[in-house]
Parts: C-alpha cells; structure tokens; sequence
C-alpha cells in the first residue's frame, strides 16, 4: 500500500471547491468528485443543477453518496503522510507553534533535532536519532521534521499528529479522529486554517492601519477646526459686542433726542400757552374797560343816550375762543405711543434673540423638532360644522377654511340654529375626539387677530363668554404681535407672529400644545387638564378690530420636515 499510494499525489486528492483533500467525497453522474458539504453548499447557491467543473448540467438534483472507495484512498494517504519527511512546511511548524527544536537527549550541551519520534514523543539530534535506523524495533515508528512540545501536538487518543483542525468544536484533531467523531463537521488542515488566520490578521492589521491613519487625519482635522472656531469666535464676540454697544448707544442717543424733543415739546407748549394767556389777560383788561363805558353810558339821560349809543367799534377786536387749542400735550402723547410700540417691538427682538440664544445652548432646537414630528404622527382629518358657525362667518364648501364675512353676509334664519355660536365669531369641527392623540394643523397667515384651540361640545353658545375664562375651552389668543392665554390674566405669553399653528391634545394624558409648525418652537401649553367629554377643533377668525383681518384660516395638511 505504502507503494502504491506513491503514486499518488495530494493534488489528485484535492476537493476542486474548497481545495483541500476530500472530507466524505461525493461523485457526479459526470464523473466528477467533490466534498458532500462542498457541493452542496455550491447547489445551494444556483438556481440550476451543474457541474461546477465541466457545467454538466442535471435535470434532478442527484442523489449523492459517500464514495467509500475515494474515502479510504484518503484516508490511507493522510495516514501514510506523516512519514514523508517534507510534509510539515515551515509555515505548518509557525502555525503548530514551531521554532528551533532542540535534542532532548543531549545533556550536555544540547545539540538541534533533526526528527521527532511520534511514538517516543522525543525529538532527537542525528547522533541520538541513529538507534531508529539501526534497531528493528525501532525503524517501524515514525519520524517527521523536529516539532516544538511534541505531546501537545500528538494525539492522546490515537498517537498521531493532530494536523486538522475542527471548526465546530474548536479543537485540534488527528486523521483518526476525523473519520471517527468528526464526520459530519467543518474540518479543515491546519495549513488552511493558519493560512486563513493569517489571511484574516493581515486584513484586520490593514484596516487597523487604515483606521489609524484616518483618525489620525481626523484629529489633524479637529485640531485645525478648534483653532478656526477659536478665532472665528473671537470674531463672532467682537462682532457681537460692538453691534450691541451700537445699539445701546443708538438707543440712548435716541433717548436723549426724545428727552430733548419731548422737553422742546413742553417748551414750546408753555411758551404757546403763556402768550394766549398774556393775550387774553389784555382782552380782559380791555373788555373791563368796555365795561366801565357802558356802565357810563347805561347813567346819561334818554336823549344823551340815543345820541352816544354804543358804536359797534367800542368793542375791541378778540380772539376766536372755539379756535384756540393747545396740541403740545396731544402730541406729547403720540410720541409715547410710538416709543411704546418701538419699545414692544424692539422687546420682542430681544426676547427672540434669547430664545435662539438659548436654543443653541442647550440644544432644545433639535429636541423641539423631534417633539413636532412625535405629534404629527397623530394629525387627523378636520372638517368645519357649518351648522356651529356664527352667521358673520363664511366657510368653504370642503370645511377647510373659515373667515370673518361683512354685515350683508348675515344669515338670513329666522329660527337659527341651537348649535351656532351667537356671540363669539367661532366655529367648531364636526368631528370630536374622547382618547388617545390627535393633532391638527392650521395655516393663519398675516392675520392680525385670532383664536385657536379645542372646545367641549356642551360649550356655551348663546351669549358672549364672561371675564373668567370660559369652562370647556382651551385656546391661544393672537392679537396683532402677541399671544395671550385665558388662564394668563391678559399677560402674553409669547411675543411675535407665526403662519401654521400645529395644535396637538393628549386626551388620556391631559395635555393640549401649540406649536409654530414652521419653526418646531412651542406657543403655549396648558397642562395636567382633565377632560369629560369630546373636544373640537375650536377656529375663531376674529373681526377687523385690529386692522384688516379678513384673511381666512385654513385647515391644512401636516409638512412633515427631516
């Protein structure tokens, strides 16, 4: 046998997929061999049945057996292997720990093994290996090249070198072992394995470098972007500060022009007010004077008194009383009036740069956005109820939009409706919600007034609303720049105009929020409510108080933003 399996060679015995000899081989019908796993995985992983050599194609798939004759011929040359003394390459002795093997006979000074004995498990310099040619008990054992910890690389159970290695046990086995205990599992040689291994830390060595170099770039990157940012927010803050030391010095300065033109102002109404005042003092002394001639002349006889009656030139000219009137304190007035609105405006700035300001420092920007994406994930369909609508109101006919009519719209009814509102220009949305969320959206535009919220259904409707707010709704109030809240005592509660309220109700959780849905910043909220019945969509365009108003409100739908 040993002479026969000469010649053979590892390549004839060799799986034409994996490439490494046959673990249970398996034969086409074209004649073809392969590892059983091998082929079929490959089978697996085509829609049609061939050969992965010849592309032999099978109408059925074939129904393999172990090819018992090509599974012994391996495994007698897998046994006879080991003593074929160029077998172990230098890369299996690497992979099974090998290095310098020393004699382990020498006792003095320890001379290099030339072969390693399995049965002995010795290793043995060419002086003490010479007993193995010459005795005969000794020429039957095997020697293969010089292995390191040659116990650790024998098998306890079979003697043999262990040369595979089991994937799914994770353990070094011999030939025997394979055919024994392993059949059914991955085995692969050693040599495969420590070449795969190797395969493997090369690539993972290169992408650690790889890795390395680019957080290397990355921190070059940082560094360079730390030093930017420091001196673009030098830039920033001296920019800043001058921008704000101009405008504090632009307000004084119109400060100290308005104290001045406020006092000129005064002045001048004084100085106005003491030369009518001076005048009229004259046209008093003079007016007694007429007096005192009249009296005289109311004395002298009849005749006397005919003849010098009053010429109607003995009154003086005066002054048009009605025509007399004095504008300074008026005027005055306006121009608090006006700083008062550049102050409310100016006000609103402010706060509006705080806002963003405090945005930026604790992130509530993006925390803000992702709360308007949680809520409108909950929008539902609104549609008006015509038959709740003040009579001035005029819908449209999809009960989208709801906006503030003029007197010749009236409803002409003469038994209105016992929903409609009478009193407050509202209307209310046909469809109530009593759990869960819901939320809806609402386009307002440059409206200078309106009202926006949810209402019960058993909300007043007859009548105007009382001081207190009313029970049952839950609204923001938008008047010219301002927002207010019934339960905020007429103090704003936000400062600026929005287009497209979003307004959400957590109805099990007793919560109702606006939102600006334009820029994801909240409005308002009224929290820890406690709801009996359903609630509405509550629309309230408003009249012209304000200026002109008559834009509509419009339901529309959710602009859901990234």
């Amino acid at each position: 046998m040993a002479s026969g399996s000469s010649l053979l060679s590892e390549e004839q015995l060799l799986c034409p997929i994996c490439l490494d000899v046959f673990k249970r081989p398996v034969s086409t019908p074209c004649g073809h061999n392969f590892c059983m796993s091998c082929i079929s995985t490959y089978w697996n992983g085509i829609p049609a049945t061939q050969c992965p050599v010849c592309k032999e194609s099978f109408v059925r798939r074939p129904d393999l057996k172990v090819n018992t004759f090509i599974s012994e011929l391996t495994s007698q040359f897998m046994t006879l292997q080991p003593a074929d003394p160029h077998i172990w390459s230098p890369d299996q002795q690497q992979a099974l720990g090998g290095g310098a093997v020393l004699c382990d006979i020498c006792t003095d000074t320890q001379r290099e093994a030339v072969r390693s004995c399995l049965e002995c498990l010795t290793s043995y310099c060419d002086v003490h290996l010479e007993p193995h040619h010459r005795a005969a008990g000794l020429k039957r054992h095997t020697l293969v090249e010089p292995i390191v910890s040659l116990e650790d690389k024998i098998c306890k159970d079979h003697t043999r070198l262990l040369t595979m290695l089991c994937r799914n046990d994770g353990a070094l086995v011999c030939d025997v072992c394979v055919r024994l205990s392993h059949v059914s599992h991955d085995v692969v040689s050693v040599k495969r394995f420590y070449e795969e291994r190797m395969a493997l830390l090369g690539n993972t060595e290169a992408k650690v470098q790889q890795m390395i170099q680019e957080r290397l770039q990355k921190v070059l990157e940082v560094i360079m972007s730390v030093e930017q940012s420091k001196a673009e927010t030098k830039d920033v803050i001296a920019d800043s500060a001058r921008d704000l030391a101009t405008l504090v010095s632009e307000i004084q300065k119109s400060r100290t022009e308005l104290v001045k033109a406020i006092e000129e102002k005064q002045k001048a109404s004084e100085e106005e007010a003491a030369g009518l005042i001076s005048d009229m003092r004259r046209e008093i002394t003079e007016l007694q004077e007429t007096t005192m001639k009249l009296k005289e002349l109311k004395q002298t006889g009849d005749l006397p008194f005919l003849h010098s009656s009053p010429n109607p030139s003995i009154l003086s000219h005066t002054m048009d009383l009605s025509s007399i009137s004095l504008n300074g304190q008026a005027e005055i007035r306006r121009m608090q009036k006006a700083l008062s609105d550049s102050v409310s405006h100016l006000r609103m700035l402010v706060n509006k740069m705080s806002s963003d300001t405090q945005k930026v420092i604790d992130g509530t920007d993006a925390s803000n956005k992702a709360t308007l994406r949680f809520m409108q994930q909950y929008e539902v369909d609104v549609e008006l109820d015509p038959d709740t609508a003040h009579p001035r109101l005029v819908l449209s006919d999809d009960g989208k939009q709801v906006r503030f009519g003029t007197s010749s719209g009236l409803k002409k009814n003469m038994n209105p409706n016992p929903k409609m509102f009478t009193a407050n220009l509202a209307v209310l949305g046909k469809r109530g919600f009593s759990s869960h969320k819901f939320y809806f959206e609402v386009f307002v535009g440059g409206k200078t007034e309106w009202s926006l919220g949810v209402a019960t259904a058993s909300l007043q409707r007859k009548g105007a609303f009382g001081r207190s707010p009313p029970h049952g709704l839950w609204v923001v109030q938008f008047v010219k720049d301002k927002f207010e809240a019934p339960v905020s005592a007429n103090q704003p509660v936000r400062f600026g105009k929005v287009e497209r309220v979003g307004v959400f109700v957590d109805y099990d959780g007793g919560q109702i929020s606006f939102y600006d849905a334009q820029t994801a910043t909240p409005i308002y909220s009224f929290p820890q409510c406690v709801f009996t019945e359903e609630l509405h969509p509550y629309l309230n365009p408003c009249d012209n108080e304000y200026g002109s108003n008559s834009g509509p409100m419009t339901i529309v739908p959710v602009q859901r933003k990234e």
